[in-house]
């Protein structure tokens, strides 16, 4: 699993004593919450796919137009992601954090600003990729507009990590489902955007299964029910693009 992936602290546990140990032994071990992973999750699947879209693209061969049909829905899935996740950001996390940790204003004010500057380049990119997904010989110089956009985006998420989620930390209290996994499916289910199934198997995609487990728990049951199915299912269509993930 990428290292910046779901970072999380291991806690220090004292010694149990003897009384402790036999109830411990006797209780259903917990399922500790994972912070801000909904957060985390797209900035991981953001990563993963930009990373592996070029060479997609380059792979693209003349009189295969479904290969191209394929690749250019799973763009257009991701770049409806990334819309979600800064919606998400703009109109629901940011006030929140100008509220509480008023210090960091001028910063969310340039994350903002730069949401609509990226969203402009997907834009742009979103245009080629349709061009390259229709002419494969067009693939190359379009996998190279994918690449400087991933080196673009890559900033503003570093940014976001090194300098917001360390500060989220002190303000919202444990359990909070603030930028949680279930808080992002719920926001999906509300608006007129991608699937929440098709979100799940996306962001869980690669994710360590003990890291998957303790993600699911903290969802609803059905989600926990249909996740053999969606994972399933999401892993057909995915391997004819780039292999088997799972």
């Amino acid at each position: 699993m990428p290292s910046h992936l779901l970072p999380v602290r291991t806690p220090h546990v004292p010694a149990p004593s003897d009384g402790e140990s036999a109830r411990a032994a006797a209780e259903p071990p917990s399922v500790a919450p994972v912070p801000f992973a909904g957060l985390r999750l797209v900035h991981s699947a953001i990563r993963r796919d930009l990373a592996r879209f070029p060479n997609a693209l380059r792979l693209l061969q003349p009189g295969d137009p479904a290969a191209g049909e394929a690749l250019q829905r799973h763009w257009d899935f991701m770049t409806a992601m990334i819309t979600c996740h800064h919606e998400q950001q703009d109109t629901r996390l940011w006030p929140l954090l100008r509220r509480f940790v008023p210090e960091m204003r001028l910063l969310l004010n340039w994350l903002e600003a730069d949401h609509h500057n990226l969203d402009h380049s997907f834009t742009r990119v979103t245009t080629l990729v349709r061009i390259a997904t229709r002419d494969a010989a067009s693939s190359w110089p379009v996998a190279y507009a994918v690449e400087e956009l991933a080196a673009r985006l890559e900033t503003h998420l570093r940014i976001e990590e090194r300098q917001l989620l360390p500060r989220m930390d002190g303000v919202f209290p444990v359990g909070s489902r603030i930028g949680t996994l279930p808080e992002l499916l719920d926001l999906l289910r509300a608006a007129d955007g991608p699937a929440s199934s098709d979100a799940l198997v996306w962001l869980l995609e690669g994710v360590d299964e003990r890291v998957v487990d303790r993600l699911l728990a903290d969802c609803d049951d059905e989600t926990v029910r249909h996740w053999p199915h969606w994972r399933d299912t999401y892993a057909r269509c995915t391997d004819q693009l780039w292999g088997p993930q799972f």
